[in-house]
């Protein structure tokens, strides 16, 4: 109970969408009566307490070392959450969710690598519209071709726009500080 009390507000949004993601991973892989609806509301409620958490932070100066550290770490555990989910209900092709994932956890430990040498290395606009492309898409997967029916097709061709936009961001994380961090190692 005391960290609750030291966290921020911002923070605290955060970690709820942590210990959010049991609960959408259940609601997908189990098959009660309304299932997908309760799984969409609670990625849903992951996108808009993402927002809010960062919205809130900036605005009423709550930034934190502890917020920049979890909330990109929630943001991933919820999309690979997902993306692990869907694998198994064969809405998301294996390999496709092997690449994106893996590109988070290369882009991870790239900027890692960064801050370990001191140089920033903040989301890239094709970075944050990878991760609205996720949600999205994310989203209408959850919702499934069941209630989407003909606008299902949104959600594959959703797939695909994340796919593209997982690789393109990558390379442009490492073109365009790729040399300036691999240099710093070098030095060292």
């Amino acid at each position: 109970m005391y960290i609750i009390i030291m966290m921020t507000g911002p923070n605290i949004l955060t970690l709820i969408r942590i210990l959010a993601i049991p609960i959408l991973v259940i609601a997908l892989l189990t098959n009660f009566h309304g299932h997908r609806p309760v799984a969409f509301v609670i990625s849903l409620l992951a996108v808009l307490t993402d927002m809010l958490d960062g919205y809130w932070a900036r605005r009423k100066n709550k930034k934190s070392s502890l917020g920049e550290l979890l909330d990109p770490t929630a943001d991933k555990l919820i999309i690979t959450a997902a993306l692990i989910s869907l694998v198994e209900l064969d809405q998301v092709p294996a390999w496709m969710a092997i690449v994106i994932i893996g590109r988070e956890i290369a882009v991870t430990a790239f900027r890692a690598m960064a801050s370990s040498r001191g140089i920033a290395m903040p989301a890239s606009v094709l970075g944050k519209i990878k991760m609205n492309a996720e949600a999205i898409t994310i989203a209408l997967l959850i919702l499934g071709e069941a209630i989407l029916q003909q606008f299902y097709l949104l959600a594959e061709i959703g797939l695909w726009i994340v796919l593209a936009t997982a690789l393109f961001s990558a390379a442009e994380y490492y073109w365009r500080l790729g040399p300036k961090v691999l240099r710093e190692n070098k030095d060292r």
